[in-house]
């Protein structure tokens, strides 16, 4: 992304109330991108790579926590869906589900399992 385009969908986006701020270009990469601060302390940093497609990392102090994945036929949006989706990105969404899961997750045992005896860890090493 260029600078002046980068600068633009900063500006709207804070008139949106998006904390974002313009992501200046890494060594070897000349590409700008936009990084949001998210309120519980990670960073979504977009479009930095230089790759065509839209997409995020989320990171927390400098350690990759996640991602939003390629948007399709984002190499095409325009700034307007460019806002949009920075904007309404789901940033907490773990990495690798592809939609949320209807079913609770189970309780967990207050109980931690039982540690693995001498004699089972021995039977378990001589097994084919």
């Amino acid at each position: 992304m260029e600078e002046e385009r980068a600068r633009r969908i900063v500006d709207t986006l804070r008139a949106r109330n998006v904390f974002a701020h313009v992501k200046l270009p890494q060594a070897g990469i000349t590409q700008y991108g936009i990084r949001v601060t998210l309120p519980d302390g990670r960073e979504a940093i977009w479009d930095n790579d230089g790759t065509a497609g839209l997409e995020a990392q989320i990171m927390r102090n400098g350690i990759l926590v996640g991602f939003v994945p390629s948007i399709p036929e984002s190499e095409n949006f325009g700034d307007g869906q460019i806002i949009e989706a920075i904007a309404t990105a789901d940033y907490d969404r773990p990495v690798g589900r592809s939609s949320p899961s209807s079913s609770p997750r189970p309780a967990p045992s207050s109980r931690p399992p039982a540690p693995v005896s001498l004699a089972q860890r021995l039977r378990s090493g001589f097994r084919n």
